[in-house]
């Protein structure tokens, strides 16, 4: 009876206008139609109900005081049914509040301090002879030297309120924390107790100039890519250690849990322009789980997805120098209420999105299909909204993008078969009931969808 109540509770949204099916499976615009690709995808901005909207973001806030207009369905049973667009719900209390350092950047304010405990340094040998279950506590500090590795049949629980350090150290000396594929992370934290990933002595600060200060958190999988072989060496990680490799055929594998997680000030330079990224997910399959975890001041990606099924809610990606949202090699999880917010400083970050195919090869299968949902992304004047390219799909829908340079821009190479304007002509890229305002580009469908080659 449940079950039926709620479907009879969708059928009256349905019908009341407050929730509209967008597009079917054949897309809005003419599938046939290559030949005219920048007026097909421009005409698509109006068609599948984008529209350009002031939301009204009070000073210190990004909830809409405006209406934001009608919402649409996105079809993915995992996301909250919502009936509003952007990250968070304008007439409750931000789901960052208590817990993140966003909140604080948001205010004007530094990155709050937090109580350190007693200091204890880990290095990747102390890891090795820990035993199958390890347990980080949050009397103490947890000190990061070198790269550390929960290795294949280790699980690390990580108890609400502990901190996390690593040392500062490029290259060689680069300190981050790995789960290596068959290893588990419990990172368990609470609204009242995150669990928070910074630099050695690090105790609060200023967002923008601390990146680049140790590594980051990088976890590995069995779930599957789309690259040739199957499996590859994960960015950041010298490609001689087998801990590194990622991917498999295991769409549903587990590798845990990171549920109220700070990751602050991270992207350390391993090699040559090679930063490692906030939170690293290669291969990560739909068993995991990531909630409420926001990744501040990261030198180079917030979020890297490389391949895998994982699926996310509330995610923070604020203040870091290169993409907010990355993905590659065939990634398809699903992500719902996800804030981006860069520096506002022209020039000091690249894209909200970039969004890649595939690698090696652009046309390996299975495609990059994401589904994004209820994302609000603030950009800066020297920045692009979206790339989609190297033969990308994905979908975002209900979501607000304000601040920025240029929109949208999916590639088109000319006689290709493989790249994001053929998924965009068959359906698989998808842009439905986004808003936009204040892009420098214009506020036309023809300045904000764009063509590139």
């Amino acid at each position: 009876m449940r079950n039926l109540n709620i479907y009879i509770l969708f059928a009256m949204i349905l019908g009341l206008g407050l929730v509209t099916s967008c597009t079917d499976d054949e897309g809005i615009t003419d599938p046939n139609d290559m030949d005219n690709p920048e007026e097909n995808f421009a005409n698509y901005f109006a068609e599948a109900s984008n529209s350009v909207a002031d939301p009204g973001f009070a000073s210190g806030s990004i909830s809409p005081t405006n209406d934001m207009g009608t919402v649409c369905a996105t079809g993915v049973s995992s996301f909250n049914d919502v009936s509003y667009k952007g990250a968070v719900n304008p007439n409750e209390e931000p789901w960052y509040a208590g817990w993140s350092a966003y909140e604080a950047i948001l205010a004007g304010n530094n990155t709050p301090g937090f109580n350190t405990g007693v200091a204890e340094t880990w290095t990747d040998a102390d890891m090795a002879a820990a035993g199958d279950m390890v347990h980080w506590t949050s009397d103490k500090k947890y000190v990061l030297n070198g790269l550390v590795f929960v290795n294949s049949g280790q699980t690390l629980h990580i108890e609400a309120g502990t901190v996390i350090q690593g040392m500062a150290g490029e290259a060689e000396n680069a300190s981050a924390l790995i789960v290596a594929r068959g290893a588990t992370i419990m990172a368990h934290g609470t609204a009242e107790a995150p669990i928070i990933f910074t630099y050695d002595g690090d105790n609060g600060g200023t967002a923008a100039d601390q990146r680049g200060r140790w590594g980051g958190l990088i976890i590995l999988g069995n779930s599957t890519l789309n690259s040739a072989i199957g499996e590859t060496s994960i960015e950041g990680i010298p490609t001689n250690e087998a801990r590194g490799l990622y991917g498999g055929n295991d769409e549903a594998d587990n590798s845990g849990m990171l549920r109220y997680v700070s990751i602050r000030h991270g992207g350390t330079n391993i090699g040559a322009d090679n930063e490692i990224n906030g939170l690293t997910l290669g291969g990560v399959g739909s068993g995991t789980t990531i909630e409420y975890v926001e990744v501040i001041s990261n030198k180079d990606d917030g979020f890297e997805w490389f391949g895998g099924t994982v699926n996310a809610k509330y995610l923070i990606s604020a203040f870091c120098a290169d993409d907010a949202l990355d993905y590659d090699e065939g990634f398809r999880g699903r992500s719902q209420f996800v804030i981006v917010h860069q520096d506002p400083t022209a020039d000091s970050a690249d894209r909200g999105g970039e969004h890649d195919g595939g690698t090696d090869p652009e046309d390996g299968t299975p495609y990059a299909t994401p589904v994004f949902s209820n994302v609000t992304s603030v950009g800066n004047p020297g920045s692009r909204a979206i790339t989609f390219r190297d033969n990308a799909g994905g979908e975002y829908y209900n979501s607000i993008f304000v601040n920025y340079s240029k929109g949208i821009d999916i590639e088109n190479i000319v006689g290709s078969t493989a790249d994001s304007y053929k998924q965009f002509s068959d359906a698989i890229l998808k842009l439905e009931c986004n808003v936009f305002f204040n892009i420098d580009a214009g506020d036309t469908g023809a300045a904000l969808f764009t063509i590139s080659n």
